[in-house]
């Protein structure tokens, strides 16, 4: 349901669904959130947040979904679990982050960012190998995010990836672990129950 909700920034459209699905899914207790900063003061990246992460946790109590998911906030949290460790209330702060996460990359919600396809990318190479393998990696993302066109950037990549190369510390082929054909199951066990939960919450 919809409801108007008036806030210092003006008249906000309230989304009551978005901000159960949040707290259904992170199991974070964020009713117990009183705004006391603590979070916030914190937090060591907060400093490059669009919204401090006290004022996400109360948007999100108030259902302001297209603020929330078109926040930088979401993308840049470090996961690094000083907010909840700091907390009064124990509210796992860092398990709404991945709430939001999820919930964004599943609405399509990831222009403002190419984390996901960071993360897509990186994870298909310990889907292959096992392991990750940096060159990889790197050749990978540059081509998909479009940056082997930032010609400025890519041979400042490329002076960086030969010094280290010359220091050994990028090797130029992937290995396999011997235990690939495991880390492959675990995919596609996490696979098939992510679908399972897509067809309950459908």
């Amino acid at each position: 349901m919809t409801v108007r909700l008036t806030t210092l920034q003006g008249i906000e459209s309230a989304d009551r669904a978005f901000s159960a699905e949040v707290m259904g899914r992170s199991k974070a207790n964020l009713e117990r959130c009183y705004q006391c900063q603590a979070c916030s003061s914190g937090c060591p990246v907060a400093f490059a947040f669009d919204i401090a992460p006290h004022r996400l946790l109360r948007m999100v109590q108030f259902g302001l979904k297209d603020r929330v998911l078109d926040s930088q906030t979401v993308w840049l949290c470090a996961s690094c679990e000083t907010c909840a460790t700091r907390c009064p209330n124990d509210i796992e702060i860092v398990h709404v982050m991945d709430t939001l996460r999820d919930i964004a990359i599943r609405e399509g919600r990831t222009a403002q960012t190419k984390l996901p396809l960071f993360h897509d990318t990186f994870l298909d190479g310990i889907r292959r190998n096992g392991r990750i393998h940096e060159l990889t990696l790197i050749i990978k993302y540059t081509f998909a995010s479009g940056e082997i066109f930032h010609v400025k950037k890519l041979m400042k990549d490329a002076l960086m990836g030969a010094k280290m190369f010359l220091k050994d510390k990028l090797i130029l082929l992937p290995k396999k672990i011997d235990g690939v054909a495991g880390v492959r199951s675990i995919f596609q066990q996490t696979e098939r129950k992510d679908r399972s939960e897509e067809r309950k919450d459908g």
